[in-house]
């Protein structure tokens, strides 16, 4: 494919078609009980008696729903721990009962470590790409100098990262739904898989369209489609992507990297295939979500590695 017609682009508006959306992922409140007063009146004795008698039956009946509600949550746990090992892949009793993710009711109980890693992957989804900050521009840069090695790099604003595949002369503007942790996805998508990552930049496979996808602005569109794919703007993904997810993630904490990494190789396979334009992009990428979606919940899925579709990537 000729530089000219990589430089042919059409112009869309805002990452999916919206705006970035924000929710509030912080703790519930907590509850507070109702504090319980004495008032000393003329009577003395006669008032205080029945009262201390009435706290002291109270506070037997907190001890006991304190200890039910704890056993009640370690049946819980167990009863979680137990369906993981249903329904996962070696397990002899998930062959006799086959149990699916499909019929999953019962809250998803995080491991500290899940926990951790999950709220650390949160926090990178909330910080917007600000054009002035000085290590946002770093990065950029270091895009760059990953995807042209040999080239110098150019100013922030200028024709030459339309060559990249940015929508205009100045990135920064194509970040709107994407945020920072996109751009990080496609560093990490260079540093990890170089090969896959210059083919794929380059268009160097296949029989291509006079109207390409652009390379960088689809990489912003991959990483908001898997954050909506995995739920994880949720209080706790509830979708059986989302789930089997948090698995990954308790076992690579760089899970959703990878994810990127094989979503983007997936969806570039999935345009040669259906020999697609950019008027088609959009199908394109329903098509590449589907898929992932149906690998994710494989039986025999236990990292990203797992994945039929990782098999494509270079490194």
């Amino acid at each position: 494919m000729s530089i000219s017609n990589l430089r042919r682009r059409l112009h869309h508006g805002d990452v999916d078609g919206r705006k970035n959306e924000h929710v509030d992922i912080s703790s519930a409140d907590a509850l507070n009980e109702p504090l319980l007063g004495s008032s000393h009146g003329n009577g003395g004795s006669e008032v205080y008696g029945p009262r201390r008698q009435d706290l002291w039956d109270d506070d037997r009946k907190k001890e006991q729903l304190h200890w039910s509600f704890l056993f009640s949550n370690l049946i819980a746990q167990w009863a979680q721990w137990l369906a993981n090992i249903i329904v996962g892949s070696g397990s002899i009793i998930g062959r006799l009962f086959p149990f699916s993710l499909d019929n999953q009711s019962n809250p998803v109980y995080l491991s500290p470590l899940q926990e951790e890693r999950l709220n650390t992957l949160r926090r990178r989804l909330q910080i917007p790409f600000d054009g002035s900050r000085i290590e946002h521009q770093d990065a950029l840069r270091q895009l760059w100098r990953l995807a042209y090695p040999t080239r110098e790099i150019p100013p922030l604003k200028s024709e030459l990262w339309k060559e990249m595949g940015w929508q205009g002369t100045d990135p920064s503007t194509d970040f709107r739904g994407g945020g920072l942790i996109s751009l990080e996805n496609i560093i990490f998508f260079a540093r990890n898989y170089p090969k896959s990552f210059q083919m794929l930049l380059n268009k160097v496979q296949g029989q291509r369209s006079d109207w390409e996808y652009p390379f960088a602005v689809a990489g912003i569109n991959i990483s908001f489609m898997l954050i909506q794919m995995l739920d994880l703007q949720s209080t706790v993904p509830s979708s059986k992507s989302g789930i089997r997810f948090l698995e990954l993630l308790g076992r690579d904490e760089n899970a959703f990297d990878h994810l990127y990494c094989v979503a983007f190789r997936l969806l570039d396979a999935q345009w040669l295939v259906k020999r697609a334009s950019y008027m088609e992009f959009n199908d394109v990428m329903k098509s590449t979500r589907t898929q992932l979606e149906r690998e994710l919940v494989l039986e025999d899925v236990l990292a990203v590695e797992d994945l039929p579709s990782y098999t494509m990537l270079d490194k």
